[in-house]
């Protein structure tokens, strides 16, 4: 149970970092990327953040790699 709260509590504080960072980006005007698909027409307005969704994707990709190789030295 020691474990499991150890991983609760490092996700929890992962979802507080990561909500501030959305928060902050979002009051200094950040819109999105160069190559978000954005579409406003008289009655719709629609938007896919692809470029976004790949940029995360990579550093996420990154960072759990990290975390991979970090806990693998942790655990010799």
């Amino acid at each position: 149970m020691v474990q499991l709260g150890k991983i609760l509590i490092g996700g929890g504080l992962a979802l507080l970092v990561l909500g501030a960072f959305v928060w902050t980006a979002g009051k200094v005007g950040f819109r999105g990327m160069p190559g978000d698909i954005r579409y406003e027409g008289d009655r719709t307005n629609f938007y896919f953040p692809i470029v976004t969704c790949l940029v995360i994707s990579v550093l996420m990709t990154g960072l759990l790699a990290l975390a991979g190789w970090l806990w693998g030295l942790w655990n010799r």
